[in-house]
């Protein structure tokens, strides 16, 4: 619980105007307290995955769950109180065993947690979350208005996801780091409602590619 709250606080800071250089170790802070909150890591723990960074997609596993947990999930979301939360991936994984590694006994919405491979697009309408890859960068419009009007977080790493219309677009920047742009047009047709707290953290764009963010 100690590291719970710890976590809460860091995260409910108000985040700073900062140089490029203080930006990147900012950054990486971040980083290292989601991972902290998502494993329940300590202190020993966490100064481990600093000396030991983790891989692109590992990092990406663990965002897709505290992305979750940052979610006001409505009810609709799911088919019955006994539903499961389903995190689905759709095209090619690219996540290989980390995403069930980060998610194994996990909880979201206090359900227990459900990772599925996808091969239909119409199947995903059935999912909280899910993960669109760049395999299927070629059908994203197509994907996007199959899944028009479903309780579903989507996120994606193709450019210009989030304008298109999906929910979260992972991106890298110039030290390829991990962040993500978060499209609140889209949580809204989705019936989504995104802590604050994670909307600090992230570059908000609207549809069309209309930023309002940075």
């Amino acid at each position: 619980m100690d590291t719970l709250n710890r976590t809460r606080q860091s995260l409910s800071r108000r985040r700073p105007d900062i140089s490029p250089q203080r930006g990147r170790c900012t950054h990486k802070q971040i980083i290292v307290v989601m991972l902290g909150w998502a494993w329940g890591l300590g202190a020993l723990p966490v100064a481990r995955a600093q000396a030991n960074p983790p891989g692109e997609y590992e990092l990406k596993a663990v965002f897709l769950f505290n992305f979750a947990k940052f979610v006001d999930w409505p009810k609709s979301s799911f088919a019955n109180p006994q539903s499961s939360f389903a995190i689905c991936v759709l095209g090619n994984d690219p996540f290989g065993h980390f995403l069930d590694d980060a998610l194994l006994s996990k909880r979201i919405a206090d359900r227990s947690v459900l990772v599925e491979r996808l091969k239909d697009n119409s199947d995903a309408r059935h999912c909280q979350m899910a993960f669109i890859g760049a395999s299927e960068s070629a059908h994203l419009p197509n994907i996007l208005e199959s899944l028009q009007g479903a309780n579903v977080l989507l996120v994606g790493e193709t450019t210009g996801f989030a304008s298109l219309g999906g929910t979260i677009e992972f991106t890298l920047d110039q030290g390829n780091h991990v962040r993500f742009t978060i499209n609140t047009d889209a949580a809204d047709r989705a019936g989504l409602k995104f802590s604050s707290k994670l909307l600090a953290l992230a570059k908000i764009v609207h549809d069309q590619g209309l930023s309002n963010g940075g």
